[in-house]
Order: structure tokens, then sequence, then C-alpha cells
């Protein structure tokens, strides 16, 4: 599924309950993500999830993997 996903938007739910929106730029066995952020989005995107938003990535980040739930093409 990651493989299909990269260069394409993407929401990243994290164990805290952050939940971050960019394009998936790279990946690893780990799960490590890169996040690179999407031309023309606000700060906050709704990821239809009852109303919850997501944070828009602003700058290319990287999210250890040990902390994500899931990822959501």
């Amino acid at each position: 599924m990651l493989e299909a996903s990269l260069e394409e938007p993407v929401t990243v739910h994290l164990k805290d309950g952050t939940t971050y929106y960019g394009v998936l730029g790279g990946y690893d066995q780990h799960m490590n993500v890169v996040i690179e952020p999407e031309a023309d989005v606000d700060d906050r995107v709704d990821d239809d999830l009852d109303g919850e938003f997501a944070v828009a990535i602003e700058d290319t980040t990287i999210i250890r993997g040990d902390n994500v739930v899931t990822i959501k093409a």
C-alpha cells in the first residue's frame, strides 16, 4: 500500500492522537515516513473522521514509525 501511495496525498495518524496530512515522499522497513507539503492546502484539512481535522504539513517532515498508528491514502 505504501509503495502505491508514494507521491500521493496521505493522512498519518499518530499514537498521541495527532493527525497529519501531506504527500508521502518516502518510507522504510520500520515504517518511518517522509511527508512533504501539498501545494494549496489550508493549515487544517478535514480527513473525513467525524469532523476531525488533520494538520497540514508545512515543511518536509520525518515521522518515526514507532509513532504511526495508521496511514490512509
